[in-house]
């Protein structure tokens, strides 16, 4: 499939957008405590102050620098998110190559269970696991990717299905070539694409999912994340808090949010193999 990503990626105004907003929280990820003028967790400070020359947005409650968390807060959802999306995407292709290829009773398998699980709301069981068990951040990010890898599976499938009846595949069948080596060197390069389109999008769930059960108060207090930042600064709506505590983590959430919508849009228009016609 031929896309000339000089065209129709790298000058789509979704992809530019998306990319900036990503390199922003990415630098903010992997740079976070090295930017930050307090640490997070100090709390020596009086508790909501103003916004000052020192304290670039006040004070929180607690007496922690507001700013220096927000780095931290970001730095958590962004961790999570990715890390959900990894793992989905990982299971996902795997088990939809399998059920593509190998057909049969392994398939319908397969596909029952991702059929079982897509009707399973996976909000419920990540609320019933943190609030019964309180597992760890990674724990609940193992779980989540558990609920999420099924719809990149049946992608996956769905397009094993129509290459195993290219030339080339059936060709490679013919001369006695192994399962493993046409899964590993025809089809799983061939889907490069749908990789790109569900991790961003599983990824996307997961940040919002985390933010979520952090609001809800299913992670540790001591935690830092967009959600419970959101959650604590809500107490205090009667005070005028609302423009340097509770503005910030939602504006950096919802751009969060929009960067990986954005490079998924990007992505899905030019790669989806679905739209190739549309595309011409």
């Amino acid at each position: 499939m031929h896309i000339d990503f000089h065209q129709r990626v790298f000058l789509d105004p979704w992809f530019i957008t998306g990319c900036c907003l990503a390199l922003l929280f990415g630098i903010v990820t992997v740079l976070g405590p090295t930017l930050v003028p307090f640490d997070p967790w100090d709390m020596s400070f009086s508790p909501i102050s103003p916004p000052s020359a020192t304290h670039f947005l006040g004070i929180n409650d607690g007496g922690q620098d507001i700013f220096s968390e927000l780095f931290f807060a970001i730095r958590n959802t962004v961790t999570f998110g990715l890390a959900c999306g990894l793992v989905a995407l990982f299971v996902g292709v795997i088990l939809g190559l399998i059920a593509g290829w190998m057909g049969g009773i392994v398939d319908m398998i397969l596909m029952r269970v991702a059929d079982i699980l897509l009707a399973i709301p996976a909000i419920m069981v990540l609320i019933l696991a943190a609030s019964l068990f309180r597992p760890s951040p990674w724990i609940l990010a193992l779980i989540l990717s558990g609920m999420m890898w099924p719809t990149i599976s049946k992608a996956i499938r769905a397009q094993t299905l129509t290459l195993k009846e290219s030339l080339h595949v059936k060709a490679a069948a013919q001369i006695g070539a192994s399962n493993w080596y046409i899964i590993r060197r025809h089809l799983m390069p061939e889907m490069f694409p749908l990789y790109l389109i569900g991790f961003a999008a599983k990824a996307r769930m997961a940040m919002f999912m985390e933010a979520s059960l952090a609001f809800l108060g299913l992670f540790e207090p001591s935690r830092k994340s967009l959600g419970m930042m959101i959650a604590f600064a809500l107490k205090y709506y009667y005070m005028d808090i609302w423009w340097n505590w509770l503005l910030p983590p939602i504006v950096c959430l919802s751009l969060l949010i929009m960067a990986v919508t954005f490079l998924a849009i990007s992505l899905e228009k030019v790669l989806d193999p679905r739209l190739k016609e549309a595309l011409g």
